[in-house]
């Protein structure tokens, strides 16, 4: 898995039926050449540490210009 700063991420369901996908974007890359893990905000605004497991999904954005 490849990431940069600004990236939207989408971690699929786990394995609690209460559950939800959750996304934020990526605010800081803290493995070599863009590996995880990454700092992520969440879209409820916090704040945490990510390991991304298998179902996660990384989608680039959009870059300023």
């Amino acid at each position: 898995m490849y990431a940069t700063i600004g990236d939207q991420i989408f971690l699929g369901r786990s394995s609690s039926a209460n559950a939800r996908d959750q996304s934020g974007e990526i605010i800081e890359v803290r493995g070599s050449d863009g590996q995880p893990p990454y700092v992520v905000r969440f879209t409820d605004g916090h704040e945490t540490l990510v390991n991304p497991g298998p179902d996660a999904t990384v989608v680039p954005g959009e870059s300023a210009e």
